[in-house]
């Protein structure tokens, strides 16, 4: 259904291909992107210990959606009574992942996983 909208809001696509051709064609394009896995971190200002493990992470940055958390904002009271001597905690889709600093063994063994599914 997407991809049918999208053919019909793109006229300004004049294509000598048939429509059908153009729909699988778009179907192909945006239906194999795969949603990136979320990487939260959670974090304080200031936490050093955080931007050295944002640099560690760094060359896998293409692989995840980085999501910080402020654990010390009301809202977060939670994660705040969680992890306030723990930070910086990762967590993967919502799954607890590591805490202190980045094990980038860990990290790419689990990317790797939610890659291959």
């Amino acid at each position: 259904m997407l991809a049918t909208k999208i053919c019909v809001d793109m006229h300004w696509l004049r294509s000598p291909l048939p429509k059908r051709c153009v729909l699988l064609f778009t179907q192909r394009l945006f239906c194999s992107q795969r949603q990136l896995p979320i990487l939260t971190l959670f974090t304080k200002d200031p936490c050093p210990l955080c931007d050295d493990a944002k640099e560690v992470l760094e060359p896998y940055k293409h692989r995840f959606i980085l999501h910080e958390v402020d654990i010390t904002l009301p809202n977060n009271k939670v994660w705040y009574d969680r992890y306030k001597f723990d930070i910086p905690v990762f967590h993967l889709n919502g799954q607890f992942l590591m805490m202190h600093r980045v094990n980038t063994t860990l990290l790419e063994k689990r990317l790797s996983k939610l890659e291959d599914t």
